[in-house]
């Protein structure tokens, strides 16, 4: 056999491996969020990008919502405003606000979409803002028990998924920035990417919802061991949720939210793998932390980790 066959075969069974996986995923809706050093590392930004239009390509409906807390933070400070956090959230004056929505909506997100579209005219940019696509409720801060005002932080209420599904049906890739404008005072709010991200996910019956971090997985007993858990249920995963790292709380908590809500997975994965999106659906080993609903409310779509042979 010529070495040239012998380096095209290592190619064809990586695409017969990946075979099952498109068929089961052909037509889903699939919510990842952006972060972490994904989000600021040009080589992860770029990798990103290429994943997320092979999904469209393979006839998987992605949606990505971000934040931005590296890129608001730097500019915050080069306005000369403090970055305060009161646990663990952004405390948010209009001011600050008004820094939030230009960066995410206005260097963010079209830098995204930038790199999208060098793939070709699919990413559409949107912030919840439009078309009504999250509404949002002030959030506060709990500290030793009370309730502490941190300005205008917001809590998802509604989601309108109308704009999503009508570029998503276009064959569009909707990119999605984390502000909501509240139906009670009309001001625009802050809201977390995790929780915001989860909302959609459920709100739009996907699939899965994917939240890229710094990490490699929830770890079984941090920092005891660097075992990731491959797999667990809502159940597991809610007695897990008062131990784990303040960091790691809403991403876990969106991925609770989003399967007791109607989607048959949430996962957890290391941005800092490159391709790391692919790895996770595409393969039988997969990367990170799958979370499944109980047994008995779990989608009939939903599958093990590894297909049946």
């Amino acid at each position: 056999m010529s070495a040239r066959k012998h380096t095209a075969l290592p190619k064809a069974r990586i695409l017969i491996e990946a075979l099952p996986w498109l068929t089961r995923h052909h037509g889903k809706t699939i919510v990842i969020k952006f972060g972490g050093n994904a989000m600021v590392d040009d080589q992860l930004k770029a990798a990103f990008a290429q994943d997320v239009v092979f999904l469209r390509h393979a006839g998987l409906r992605p949606v990505v919502v971000h934040g931005g807390g590296p890129q608001i933070s730097a500019q915050l400070d080069r306005l000369g405003l403090e970055s305060e956090f009161k646990a663990g959230l952004r405390v948010t004056t209009p001011e600050a606000m008004d820094v939030v929505r230009m960066v995410l909506a206005g260097q963010v997100q079209r830098e995204l979409v930038g790199l999208l579209n060098q793939h070709g005219a699919l990413a559409v940019g949107l912030t919840g803002e439009d078309g009504h696509t999250m509404t949002a409720t002030q959030r506060f801060a709990e500290i030793d028990g009370e309730q502490v005002d941190i300005g205008r932080v917001g809590e998802v209420t509604d989601i309108d998924t109308g704009v999503i599904r009508t570029l998503l049906d276009d064959g569009r890739i909707p990119v999605v920035s984390s502000i909501a404008r509240s139906a009670d005072d009309g001001h625009v709010y802050n809201v977390n990417a995790d929780t915001a991200a989860a909302a959609l996910a459920a709100a739009l019956g996907a699939e899965t919802l994917m939240v890229l971090t710094d990490v490699e997985g929830l770890y079984a007993d941090w920092p005891h061991s660097d075992e990731v858990v491959s797999q667990l249920t809502a159940d597991e995963l809610e007695k897990l949720l008062p131990e784990l790292s303040s960091g790691m709380v809403p991403k876990m908590e969106g991925c609770l939210y989003a399967v007791r809500n109607g989607v048959a997975t949430a996962r957890v994965i290391d941005g800092r793998v490159p391709h790391s999106i692919l790895l996770e659906i595409f393969t039988d080993e997969g990367i990170g932390t799958m979370v499944l609903p109980e047994p008995a409310t779990r989608p009939q779509t939903t599958q093990p980790k590894e297909p049946e042979q």
